[in-house]
Parts: structure tokens; sequence; C-alpha cells
């Protein structure tokens, strides 16, 4: 096995320029734990701890599964993280607007819900712009078909909501149901599975390995809702050669994008929102709102309108946190450096 299996490939090479760098070796991160990364280079894994260095750099720059990093000659350390081709992040639930990262170096993500109560267009929209904010094909596995009434009308539901994102309606359970899904694995490629807790994401993983390689719970039968059974994200590898990073579920899903992202997902609601009488239009009840009427007319959706308005406030309250965060930072680091 060797470098390629793992998805290396010539933006990474690229990046291997100094004589420093020649006399590293690349390895890949496929977990974290609390003792520390696990490191894989396509032949062996080891287990290396970060050192102080990438704790005095901010958590978005430190490395996290799916990265490539550079690893000195005895396997004791990591010197540098290389450029990733994307990374998936959040504002972790609960906190400040901190930051936490999902994954690095996807090329497909695949999220995950379920034909019962835990089905939420909302949250959905939100997976797919996380998706589309970086460039990568996503697509929709509507799991617990064996269990639903209609599980078709789930589907419908999706459709409405994305329709040119594919959709596959299964039971995790059972692998002759998984064919579509598998017509996007392949080797080398790493993709990403994204959902709630319960929706059935490990147990995919489980029937597509033909092995148990993540433990799995049943959901509470009342409220559709699961445990984390998964407590750390993890790149697993199937008997194909595909890399499926896996991970604690996620009902709460704060989008972390940059303002061009968010344009490039939603730039039709921005030219739209230009054509309002008012630049500082709520959308509401002001007279001449171009998004009302179009909402009205029928040529925008109400719900995918509302999502985006979602994601600005989150994208201005996280700036604010992140700038109150690095104002503190900086007070600190000029604290250590006086005399």
């Amino acid at each position: 096995m060797d470098l390629t299996s793992l998805g290396w490939g010539p933006c990474f090479a690229a990046q291997i320029e100094t004589r420093e760098d020649v006399e590293l070796r690349p390895w890949r991160v496929m977990a974290i734990h609390r003792t520390g990364h696990v490191l894989c280079d396509g032949t062996e894994e080891r287990e290396v701890r970060l050192g102080r260095f990438w704790f005095r750099r901010p958590p978005e720059e430190r490395p996290t599964v799916g990265d490539w990093v550079l690893v000195d000659a005895q396997v004791s350390k990591v010197v540098r993280c290389l450029k990733r081709s994307n990374v998936l992040r959040r504002v972790a639930a609960g906190s400040q607007g901190d930051v936490q990262l999902i994954g690095a170096n996807v090329d497909k993500l695949f999220v995950v819900t379920s034909c019962n109560a835990e089905f939420s267009t909302n949250r959905l929209q939100r997976y797919l712009t996380l998706a589309a904010g970086v460039g990568v094909d996503a697509l929709v596995v509507l799991t617990k078909a064996d269990l639903a009434q209609d599980p078709e009308a789930f589907r419908s539901r999706v459709e409405h909501e994305a329709p040119d994102v594919p959709v596959e309606v299964v039971n995790a359970l059972d692998s002759t149901t998984l064919g579509g899904v598998r017509r996007w694995l392949g080797p080398g490629r790493t993709v990403a599975l994204l959902g709630s807790s319960g929706v059935g994401k490990s147990t995919m993983l489980n029937t597509l390995a033909g092995s148990e390689v993540q433990t799995t719970r049943p959901i509470r039968e009342q409220d559709a809702k699961g445990r984390h059974t998964t407590t750390s994200r993890s790149l697993n590898r199937l008997p194909d050669g595909t890399l499926v990073l896996d991970g604690p579920g996620m009902r709460e899903l704060g989008v972390v994008m940059a303002q061009q992202e968010l344009e490039g997902v939603y730039d039709d609601i921005e030219e739209v929102a230009a054509r309002c009488r008012f630049a500082n239009c709520r959308h509401d009840t002001e007279p001449d709102c171009a998004i009302r009427e179009e909402i009205e007319a029928g040529r925008l959706e109400a719900n995918r309108v509302n999502a985006y308005f979602e994601l600005v406030d989150h994208q201005r309250s996280q700036q604010a946190s992140m700038a109150q965060r690095r104002r503190r930072s900086n007070r600190l680091e000029r604290r250590r450096r006086s005399p």
C-alpha cells in the first residue's frame, strides 16, 4: 500500500519544496484521540502527540482528521501541516463562536438523515450549504426506509428542497439497498458522513465495510433521537479502498463560511436583495421589498431564503466572536512578552 491509496495527489506533492521538506515524511491523519493523533503512511499507523508549538496556534490551524502532515524521520513530531484542498468546519455547539474542524481534504460528502421524526429540511439545507461552500459534491442518504410507512415521501421533500442534489433511500442494515451509495465510492477517495446521532451513519459504514468498524446503539423510539456512540472522528478504510470519515452526530450545525463562499451558494438571493428599495431592508414589512415579491411570485423558495438569512446572522455573530477572541489572544501575548 502506498500514499496514493490514502488520497495523496499532485496538489500535496507540489507542496514538498524545500530541502527540509524532502527530509520529512508525509503521513495522513486518520484519527484524533486524547492521547495523540493517529497517522498513517499507507503501510503502518503511528500515534504522535502534538507538541506545544501547535497549541499556541488557533484550533483551525492544527491538524485534523484527513489532513496531510510532514513528520520527522523518527515519527515523533508533526513538523508541518500541508495546505488543505478543503476543510469542513462548524461553530461548536454551545460555544461563543468557537470553530470546530470536522475533517479535511474530502472528495464527497454524504448527508445522512432518516425517514422519521429526525428529518429536518432546515438542517438538510445547512449540510448542503456546507458542502457547496467548499466545492464538494453531496449525496443525500435517507436511511431507515424499512421502518417508514412512505419513505418516498421523504425523497420528495428532499427533491423539493434541493432539486439538483441526488438522493438515495436505503436500509443501512441491508447491503442490497446500498448500490446507489457504492457508486460514489472508489480507491483513494475520501467520503465524509454527516448527520445527527442515530440516523444510521455508523450502521451504513459497517454494512459497506462488511464488518463492525464502528459501534452502534439504538435510537430512542419516542423522539427518534440517538446517542453519541461514535466519540471521535476517524478515517475508516473500506475493502474497495475508499476512506470514510465518520464521527459523532451533530444535531446543531453552525456553518462556518467565508463571505465569498456564502455569496457563491446564494448568489441568486444576493442579486434579488440588491433590488430592494432600502439597502438595510429586513425583508419583512418594508415597502418595495424585492425578496418578498419574488417569494410571492413563486420564483424564490421561502425556506431557502430563510436558511440564507440565518446563515448571514450566524456569520456576523461568529465574526464578532472571532474578533473578540483575537483581541483577547493578542492581549495575553503582549502580557506574556512584557518584562
